[in-house]
């Protein structure tokens, strides 16, 4: 059984008493009496697209005539998946239209408009002339997932972003809502880290989904522009296109967002819309096509960017994938021209390759990470505490001497190095929650460093007398570490 990716109709009719040239022209004046777009002719059919509404999206409509029959057959030009009944109902008008009209023309009328619409014929198919914008039919549900040409690089980006995610889930991962630990520990975007050495998170974060569902519109996404972007590009350009918005998409969300665990390949995906919004803008496809698919590409890109100022999505990412995929649609075209010469495809493409990873490069080292430093600073902290609670695990009879050096030089030392390490990281760009932390830890310095002088005068006096001060520093210290643990 045949499988298409979005909502299709299709309909065999005799050509009853018609020649095809005649069927030809009679089924053309039907479908621009219905004011559809007429995109290529050719000898055995043509090509036509709806005009977009509020109501639905456009769809392709296209003629083949074959023997003494012709296969007509609507499809949507958008990534919906419900059509209600829109496809059979362009068929159905226009089948209607086509009895309507068909005793209005004379043979001598239709060979005349025949002769008319010869400097207009592509070839000997309707997918003449400009590269076509076509969904692939697949022959079952397995035919997604397994390249083939023209389809080669889109089913591994799916298959692999579908065995990632089945790995995580192995491991643990909550299948619904992973946590922030579980997506960071397998590769997701997140500024103190990613700016701390780990770069390679640009890249392996476009790879990480948020869940089953965040996976699934990911994926019918990406799905839907590679069937009609890939063909259009090639293989090498799709996947440099993937790869290469993917982390200027990464880089815009480091820049954007300080404390954000990003993941998801829709910073990618969002680029290969830019490319083939790109692509639309130019001649290199089909003029009734550019208008079909520029207006439900540019809705569909405008309403999820929109969605995504609701909250808890990533639309510094969308943003930059879309703008690295416009920039990176206009470099290919005039390489399209010539789809023969593979040496300046992969000079487009390495000289591409070198700006977006530069500019990416040359961004990632410029931007701060004070949350980065804060916490590689606190590692310092927390060595200092360990040493300077050193002379609680000191043996019962150490000497005087030497507990009173510990006391003086590993304790109070420590304590007050821990007071200047706070300050300095005070100056840095943190968030409000980290400042009253800070302010928890300099009082829980100071305090340590007060019970620290009075065991320093008790061991020194050798008394009992300071053991009541001892006590109520040491219940002020328990309760700030209380508050820090928090709840």
């Amino acid at each position: 059984m045949a499988m298409s990716l979005s909502p299709k109709y299709t309909q065999d009719v005799s050509l009853d008493n018609f020649s095809r040239e005649q069927f030809l022209v009679i089924a053309l004046e039907a479908a621009k009496k219905l004011n559809w777009n007429i995109g290529n002719i050719s000898e055995t059919g043509f090509v036509a697209y709806t005009k977009f509404s509020a109501k639905s999206w456009s769809e392709a409509i296209e003629l083949t005539i074959e023997n003494r029959e012709a296969r007509l057959k609507s499809e949507c030009t958008g990534n919906q998946v419900v059509d209600w009944g829109k496809n059979k109902e362009n068929i159905e008008n226009l089948l209607s239209t086509v009895n309507e009209i068909k005793n209005d023309f004379t043979p001598q009328m239709l060979a005349q408009r025949y002769e008319e619409l010869q400097p207009a014929l592509t070839g000997t198919s309707p997918a003449g002339g400009p590269p076509p914008v076509t969904k692939t039919n697949f022959a079952g549900f397995l035919s997604f997932f397994k390249p083939t040409k023209g389809y080669f690089i889109t089913p591994i980006l799916i298959d692999l972003n579908i065995v990632i995610f089945l790995l995580m889930i192995a491991s643990g991962v909550n299948i619904l809502v992973p946590d922030s630990g579980s997506l960071i520990s397998w590769g997701a975007n997140f500024r103190p880290i990613t700016l701390s050495g780990e770069w390679w998170r640009l890249v392996t974060s476009c790879f990480i989904h948020i869940g089953i569902f965040h996976l699934f519109m990911n994926l019918y996404a990406l799905l839907y522009i590679g069937l009609l972007l890939e063909p259009l590009l090639g293989t090498t350009r799709f996947a440099a296109a993937y790869l290469l918005t993917g982390i200027a998409a990464s880089v815009t969300s480091l820049w954007w967002h300080d404390l954000t665990v990003s993941a998801g390949a829709s910073g990618a995906i969002f680029g290969l819309y830019g490319v083939f919004l790109a692509l639309l803008t130019t001649n290199h496809i089909e003029k009734s096509a550019r208008k079909a698919f520029l207006t439900s590409i540019g809705v569909f890109v405008g309403y999820n960017l929109l969605n995504g100022l609701k909250g808890g999505i990533d639309n510094a990412a969308h943003i930059g994938g879309l703008i690295s995929g416009l920039l990176i649609g206009y470099a290919y075209f005039p390489g399209l021209k010539h789809t023969g010469n593979k040496n300046q495809e992969y000079k487009t493409t390495g000289i591409l390759a070198v700006l977006v990873l530069s500019v990416s490069f040359y961004i990632y080292k410029k931007l701060p990470n004070d949350i980065g430093n804060y916490d590689a600073k606190m590692k310092t902290f927390v060595l200092r505490e360990t040493a300077a609670l050193g002379i609680y695990s000191l043996p019962q009879h150490t000497p005087k001497n030497k507990l009173l050096l510990q006391i003086k030089d590993s304790g109070i030392y420590y304590w007050q190095e821990n007071i200047k390490l706070i300050n300095e990281l005070e100056q840095l760009k943190l968030p409000d929650a980290i400042h009253d932390r800070n302010k928890k830890l300099l009082d829980y310095c100071a305090l340590r460093i007060k019970s620290y002088q009075f065991i320093y005068k008790a061991v020194d006096q050798d008394t009992d007398r300071y053991k009541d001060s001892i006590d109520y520093y040491n219940q002020r210290i328990e309760t700030i570490i209380n508050e820090l643990k928090g709840p």
